[in-house]
């Protein structure tokens, strides 16, 4: 065993014995005896609390807080945190140097046995996601480092379907990775509310000198995903939705997330939905598009008309483009 393997060895007994003396611990690592006094020396130089006590009853302790610190990890705990390192990797976790730089470390720290398992569980182990902006990560720490010290950011932001920006102050609560997208949660200095804003449509980014107060108990999740979501607790705004087809395709439907939440009921064949007017005919209609024949629409008339306008507007994008194109090479010709 190397030096490091006896040393974190040392440690080990230590935590799980009360007290051993230089002896105990040389017949338990088989070594001499002036390799343990050697050993303490190193650990105790480099910040390890081992108190040593003279005497008939003597021997080398620990301090009980050390013992309680998650300082070294058993072999399952290393292989979840090299786990989901893979995961905010794929992400687009922005302190992404620093996560490797501990990683490195927790692999350094390991015996040979050790690291040769913790290889053989991450090479077993993969993670895909849809592809991620990886060069939002500047602007993504600036944002998590100003939301952790309650600082106010000044961004040029673009909405969705305009060209122009505008210069928002906003008040970043924290940040959201939902779907392989980075949103801000934050206050709205010019719309005077809260509101989510995706990273990756931040143009500019600055921070400002001045502070602010988050809401206390405000949850930066719970407001994303209540304005995500539906609102299903005021009935009287909701639609009911009466979808019917093959048992697999019911089954991949109910899956959707947004499907999901608004599902009353599902039968082999059949699933039923509440949905606002609103959701139902902007969202729900490209959803079903997925199925093509394969579901069936029996209820509201509707959301029918929606989809045959819908596929009548392909339709027709469609012919046009095949026209234009053939007229284009009969001149060629």
């Amino acid at each position: 065993m190397s030096k490091a393997d006896h040393m974190l060895s040392i440690i080990w007994l230590l935590k799980t014995r009360k007290k051993l003396t230089a002896k105990e611990l040389a017949e338990r690592l088989e070594i001499n005896i002036r390799s343990v006094y050697r050993y303490i020396d190193s650990l105790c130089a480099s910040g390890v609390p081992i108190v040593s006590e003279a005497g008939h009853n003597g021997g080398y302790s620990m301090l009980e807080q050390f013992k309680e610190s998650p300082l070294v990890f058993h072999l399952d705990e290393q292989k979840a945190l090299i786990h989901a390192a893979a995961f905010a990797r794929e992400a687009g976790y922005p302190f992404g140097a620093s996560l490797n730089s501990a990683i490195a470390k927790l692999k350094n720290y390991t015996t040979v046995d050790q690291l040769q398992e913790i290889n053989q569980h991450a090479s077993a182990f993969e993670v895909i996601t849809p592809t991620t902006n990886h060069g939002l990560e500047c602007f993504l720490q600036q944002i998590e480092m100003a939301a952790a010290g309650r600082t106010s950011l000044l961004i040029e932001y673009q909405k969705n379907g305009q060209e122009e920006t505008t210069l928002r102050k906003v008040d970043p609560y924290g940040l959201i990775h939902w779907k392989s997208k980075w949103y801000i949660t934050a206050f709205c200095h010019l719309r005077n509310e809260v509101r989510s804003f995706r990273v990756d449509r931040v143009h500019k980014l600055e921070v400002t000198d001045a502070l602010f107060e988050k809401p206390a108990h405000f949850s930066p999740r719970d407001f994303f995903l209540d304005n995500i979501y539906p609102d299903l607790s005021v009935k009287e705004e909701l639609v009911s939705i009466h979808i019917e087809g093959e048992k697999r395709l019911i089954d991949e439907l109910c899956e959707h997330w947004f499907i999901n939440y608004a599902l009353l009921e599902k039968s082999e064949q059949n699933a039923s939905l509440m949905l606002s007017e609103k959701s139902m005919l902007t969202y729900l209609p490209h959803i079903l598009l997925h199925f093509g024949k394969g579901l069936n629409i029996i209820e509201p008339p509707i959301l029918k008309e929606k989809m045959i306008q819908i596929t009548s507007d392909l339709l027709h994008h469609y012919q046009k483009i095949t026209s234009l194109t053939e007229t284009v090479s009969e001149r060629e010709v």
